[in-house]
């Protein structure tokens, strides 16, 4: 685990997930921003005088996953310390920098940027506010770190494994597929640590089960994800996970269309398609942030440090509930879960680790 959360640390640029969508208020006494352009946050008279804004990637608060559970994340925060909190929509890369600016100027004590793509935009704030605390999520800038700017990335691969699993000892035609955003170090984490899971099952099982992978190059195109999962299908794959944010919700179209399996991700996606999804990889932003934001609250000095999720922190792993999931399946990946968090598997999150593994199974 030290190598893994190592290499963890010294990633340069991480890709996130992200999608497109509109805006969404917290009834209780949270705030809300409008999308880029159209007007400032608005604050809540009744929140105190801690603020936490959020700027989303190009993608929108409601994609049903990355950015939707970072700002759930942010209304939990919210409703437990009475902070208020807003969120900024980015439409284009162009928007980072005059959104965080936004933030700044409306005096938010802490300024989230939501994935790697906003790492500049991020880094060039932080000299600009020195006086303001910013956080990342899926970006570590390792010891070039912003002594006011926190990292906050993922073991994205140890749920991914555990999807894997299952899906191997699911499938009923040996083939499963794997639908990707954007290539990229934290897709990398889901790919193969999908691939791995499989690979372990079958292993188990004594099968050969094939994974087939393609990449949508969008974390927002719905169609082409679509496309994607639908050609996997025909050519006989029975399930098929995907870590491609909204360019994902075409996958789960897909599997409804065809009355297979898709695998969410992210957060628990089954109410999309509550007969096709057989189970989601859930990779909890929404709790980091609310963890983090809560340390920052009390006067925690978070910043100049990467801060690490996984299992073993309650921030991925699977939904408690999995009624399309076999029962026996679900006894085996929980011993699998407790495999990972005492460390008795060592996890592939990219193609050299994923070889290794591999020859080690052999």
């Amino acid at each position: 685990m030290k190598k893994v959360l190592s290499s963890i640390l010294t990633l340069a640029l991480i890709v996130s997930l992200a999608a497109c969508g509109g805006s969404t208020t917290d009834k209780s006494n949270s705030t809300s921003g409008t999308s880029t352009g159209d007007s400032t946050p608005k604050s809540s008279a009744a929140a105190s005088s801690f603020a936490v804004g959020m700027v989303t990637d190009v993608g929108g608060i409601n994609d049903q996953s990355f950015n939707q559970s970072a700002w759930e994340g942010l209304q939990k925060f919210s409703k437990e310390t009475n902070a208020s909190i807003s969120y900024l929509e980015s439409k284009q890369e162009s928007d980072y920098g005059t959104n965080l600016d936004k933030l700044a100027d409306q005096k938010s004590s802490l300024i989230w940027g939501i994935g790697y793509a906003m790492a500049d935009a991020i880094k060039t704030a932080a000299s600009q506010y020195p006086d303001k605390t910013y956080a990342i999520v899926d970006n570590s800038y390792g010891e070039e770190t912003p002594s006011n700017v926190i990292g906050v990335v993922f073991r994205a691969q140890e749920p991914s494994f555990v999807v894997g699993y299952i899906a191997a000892k699911t499938t009923k035609t040996n083939k499963v597929g794997f639908v990707g955003g954007i290539k990229g170090d934290v897709i990398d984490q889901f790919e193969f640590g999908y691939r791995a899971g499989v690979a372990y099952a079958s292993k188990e099982l004594g099968k050969d089960i094939t994974v087939n992978v393609q990449y949508a190059n969008s974390f927002a195109d719905q169609a082409v994800g679509k496309a994607i999962a639908s050609s996997m299908y025909t050519k006989g794959c029975d399930i098929v996970f995907h870590a491609a944010g909204g360019a994902g919700i075409g996958v789960i179209e897909a599997a409804k269309e065809a009355n297979k399996f898709a695998i969410g991700v992210d957060r628990d996606q089954s109410h999309l398609a509550p007969k096709n999804i057989l189970i989601s990889a859930m990779k909890l932003v929404g709790k980091a942030m609310d963890l983090v934001s809560t340390q920052v609250k009390d006067g925690k000095e978070l910043g100049g440090t990467t801060q690490v999720f996984g299992m073993k922190e309650g921030c991925v792993g699977i939904p408690e509930k999995n009624p399309n999931v076999d029962q026996k399946v679900l006894t085996d990946a929980k011993v699998i879960e407790g495999k990972i968090k005492d460390e008795s598997i060592n996890i592939p999150y990219n193609k050299a680790t994923f070889d290794n593994y591999i020859s080690t199974l052999k």
